[in-house]
């Protein structure tokens, strides 16, 4: 039989020894099967909103509605978009209009130009008639001065009629409709104003749920003020560990994730990658000295960084963006880590069912 001071030496050894394999378990754990509650599921959220400006006439989803890329989410009042459509055809047809009459325009002053050459040539030679007359005084020098005056004349409508064409040209442009400035203006606008036409029916960007609707029928619809959230269903699971803990883990490895809504539940997954860093280690720039972190503690607390996991297995319910996790990570392959960290990820999965 032990004296009482035996057993309660035999207890002290028990507990410093089960003291001494906990702290050896958990400072290898760390290392090679590390463990963190906080991890949380994470969704794009996309604010929708309308590209034009305008009165909403229907809306056709509701708050949590399920919707696949390119449903119908509302739709504005097009009635004016319409007739900006049809006012833009409209200037469109008279651009083609406005090229037929200076085409016309250009016809028309070739034809005086060639008259007017031909009437410059004639009183160019008689002229030189009368010049030759004058020289031999068969004429009055009135009568000289007189057709010279006709001569310079029949120049100078030339000039004019040059420098209008050249105008007529210019106005016209190419002669290629597909590269006519006046033409390409009006067609720019016509497509404009059919994209508007077309912006005026919101459909979803990808697949997910409809949160936080905020719109009616004859609300006003502001271009670019968000009047609903699309909570993408495509889903990323990111983990915090000490910095010590991920300096076995690459992408690839090997996790389990147990989630606060399912307990009891074990998923199988993988690391898919790591953050660069943290907004702690994020340098401002904004031209002021730097601020020393002051610190009286002698242990400080351990960095965590950032990773991101993805499930081997889709999940037997929707979770939304925000949902809570606790992921276990396997970085050793060996058969003794492998049954710690998978009886250490179970505990946790049963203990999610008291707390």
């Amino acid at each position: 039989m032990m004296t009482p001071e035996q057993k309660f030496a035999r207890w002290v050894r028990v507990s410093i020894g089960s003291f001494l394999l906990m702290f050896v378990y958990f400072v290898i754990a760390d290392i090679w099967i590390p463990l963190t509650p906080d991890a949380t599921v994470l969704r794009v959220v996309t604010p929708v909103s309308a590209r034009v400006s305008g009165y909403v006439e229907h809306v056709y989803v509701h708050n949590n509605s399920q919707v696949k890329k390119g449903d119908l989410l509302f739709e504005l009042d097009a009635t004016p978009f319409i007739n900006k459509v049809e006012a833009a055809r409209i200037a469109l047809h008279q651009a083609q209009l406005s090229n037929e009459k200076l085409d016309a325009q250009i016809a028309a002053a070739r034809a005086s130009l060639t008259t007017a050459q031909l009437t410059a040539r004639n009183d160019k030679v008689t002229f030189d008639r009368y010049q030759r007359l004058s020289a031999m005084q068969n004429v009055s020098q009135q009568d000289l001065d007189k057709v010279r005056t006709a001569w310079q004349t029949s120049e100078q409508t030339i000039n004019n009629l040059n420098a209008t064409l050249h105008e007529l040209t210019i106005a016209r442009g190419d002669r290629d409709d597909g590269r006519n400035v006046t033409l390409q203006q009006a067609r720019n606008a016509l497509e404009e104003a059919q994209l508007n036409l077309g912006w005026t029916q919101i459909r979803a960007g990808a697949d997910g749920t409809v949160s936080n609707l905020q719109l009616s029928p004859g609300w006003y619809a502001a271009a670019g003020s968000a009047a609903l959230a699309m909570v993408n269903d495509k889903s990323d699971i990111v983990a915090d560990f000490r910095e010590k803990s991920l300096r076995h883990t690459v992408a690839g490895t090997d996790a389990a994730v147990v989630f606060d809504a399912l307990p009891g539940k074990v998923f199988h997954a993988h690391v898919t990658s790591s953050d660069a860093g943290i907004l702690a280690g994020q340098e401002a720039v904004n031209g002021q000295l730097s601020q020393p972190e002051e610190s009286n503690r002698w242990v400080r607390d351990a960095q965590r960084m950032r990773i991101h996991v993805a499930l081997d297995e889709p999940l037997p319910k929707h979770l939304p963006t925000g949902a809570r996790a606790t992921v276990q990570l396997y970085n050793s392959e060996g058969l003794f880590a492998s049954f710690f960290s998978g009886l250490q990820i179970h505990l946790v999965s049963l203990l999610h069912y008291v707390y």
